[in-house]
């Protein structure tokens, strides 16, 4: 009987995990600021009238899995902090909202899985939450706005990191904060998504290694089986090494592991020095 309840137990852990950072759970985390005041105005969005708040960018909220943005706010007379807290479906589509609008004019912060602010601005993800957090003030409010950041990215997920296959890839060569995860359409292929990307400088060359996963071995054969049709190459998909000869964006060594397609994207169609060991250093991780 013990073992039941512990079977049913670990059956609705993940349930309990996706109903958590609700709008009123969201609002009671909010820490005393001070000289400033919680409005107790809460707004809430979903994929169906996200547009009405932010517009041109909802596509690609939608794109990353987007579920619901709850919107509360700070006030100390006509100034403001706004929150803009974004729920999705997993971690890695809020890591990939996250990645997908860094700036290099801000500087990054030890918040949440990762952060990036100035003196008005703050943005992280921790967990499936995607938070965007910013001023009208005339004076630098970043300790305001980093006080705030640090108890919600606490709340929401005191662990928060990169998602684990982003930590395998090699750090030689490895350029600071560029890893991104895109729900679709890497390259230009709808049929490339999941993918997990990071950038690489390595003996004067730059580049992407990333990684395809397909959940299950069958998922990647799918994917290059469209891919191969795509180049015109007539060989059946098999695990190991490949070259796959993209006429849009040139070479790009492969290597299919299981329920994993790792490949190297250079834009300007170079061969990479060195890229079998890369890949292979990748694979032996995965």
């Amino acid at each position: 009987m013990k073992s039941i309840s512990y079977l049913l137990l670990l059956f609705f852990l993940p349930v309990c995990n996706l109903m958590a950072q609700t709008p009123g759970e969201l609002k009671s985390w909010l820490p005393a600021v001070d000289g400033w005041t919680v409005s107790d105005e809460v707004e809430v969005f979903d994929p169906d009238n996200l547009f009405d708040r932010i517009n041109g960018a909802a596509p690609l909220f939608l794109e990353n899995n987007f579920r619901e943005m709850t919107s509360l706010e700070y006030k100390r007379g006509a100034d403001y902090i706004t929150i803009q807290a974004y729920r999705h479906a997993t971690p890695e589509d809020a890591f990939g909202m996250y990645s997908s609008e860094r700036s290099s004019d801000l500087a990054f912060l030890p918040i949440g899985g990762e952060a990036q602010g100035d003196k008005s601005h703050l943005y992280f993800f921790a967990g499936n939450m995607y938070l965007k957090i910013w001023s009208n003030a005339s004076d630098d409010v970043s300790a305001e706005l980093q006080s705030i950041g640090k108890v919600l990215a606490g709340k929401i997920d005191a662990d928060a990191a990169y998602p684990a296959i982003v930590r395998l890839f090699p750090e030689e060569g490895k350029v600071p904060y560029s890893a991104a995860y895109i729900t679709s359409n890497f390259i230009g292929h709808e049929f490339l998504h999941s993918v997990y990307t990071m950038k690489y400088e390595r003996g004067g060359q730059s580049f992407l290694l990333f990684v395809v996963d397909g959940d299950t071995p069958e998922g990647i054969k799918e994917v290059l089986t469209h891919y191969l049709a795509f180049t015109k190459q007539s060989q059946e998909p098999k695990e190991g090494e490949l070259l796959i000869k993209d006429r849009y964006n040139g070479d790009i060594p492969s290597l299919w592991k299981g329920r994993y397609l790792i490949g190297i994207y250079n834009e300007n169609g170079d061969t990479i020095a060195g890229s079998d060991g890369l890949l292979k250093e990748l694979a032996g991780k995965l």
